[in-house]
């Protein structure tokens, strides 16, 4: 296997997750008020650190 899928394959994976994360945070803040975004992101917060096992 060449030496920079082993580099681009991490990359570009991490590059869509990052992608996919901040487009349901958008999408989830253009549809609730002003008063429900901290809790919007404050739950993002938290599925994002048992994604990583944090928690």
């Amino acid at each position: 296997m060449n030496s920079a899928l082993w580099v681009l394959v991490p990359v570009i994976s991490l590059v869509c997750v990052a992608t996919t994360a901040v487009l349901m945070v958008w999408v989830a803040i253009r549809g609730c008020a002003s008063a429900d975004r901290a809790r919007v992101l404050r739950a993002t917060a938290e599925v994002i650190r048992a994604v990583w096992g944090r928690r």
